[in-house]
């Protein structure tokens, strides 16, 4: 019987390993986006929507929010369907690091590599640490985090 599209992948701890890594398709950050992020979270923080002081500024043009740029990395990685259904709980987000200004009209994909699968401190998940490397289109690394998760383990 076929699965539909939009059925969750099953996968399970054991199915990352480390070293693996994933690099997402492209999306471009819009003024939509940034507008649209400052009404969600209430962040109208002049260096996001203040199109005259911003042109005046150090970057000349307003400027994505950090946790936009965070969350549409998470979004990008998730899009791919790498982590299936395994994941049971996010446990830090550690190491963030916001390198050069994302831009309304930055094309951003993200590398990510596991650089840890341990399944040695529980029989129900194992832990997965995944760093994610975000890079706009002229290849410039915009943001950086480690990101670790529980991933469920087979049943035994």
């Amino acid at each position: 019987m076929a699965r539909e599209f939009s059925d969750p992948v099953e996968k399970v701890f054991e199915d990352f390993q480390q070293g693996d890594v994933v690099t997402t398709r492209r999306r471009t950050v819009e003024m939509s986006d940034i507008l649209n992020f400052a009404a969600l979270t209430g962040d109208f923080y002049p260096l996001h929507i203040d199109a005259v002081s911003c042109a005046e500024g150090r970057f000349k043009s307003r400027v994505a929010h950090g946790p936009l740029t965070f969350s549409l990395a998470v979004g990008l990685v998730g899009m791919t369907g790498y982590y299936g259904d395994a994941i049971v709980a996010l446990k830090e987000i550690s190491e963030l690091r916001a390198t050069a200004p994302v831009l309304p009209g930055d094309t951003l994909h993200v590398r990510a590599v596991v650089e840890l699968a341990d399944g040695s401190k529980s029989d129900k998940a194992g832990l997965i640490a995944v760093r994610y490397a975000v890079i706009n289109q002229r290849d410039e690394q915009v943001m950086s985090f480690l990101q670790t998760m529980l991933a469920k383990k087979k049943t035994a």
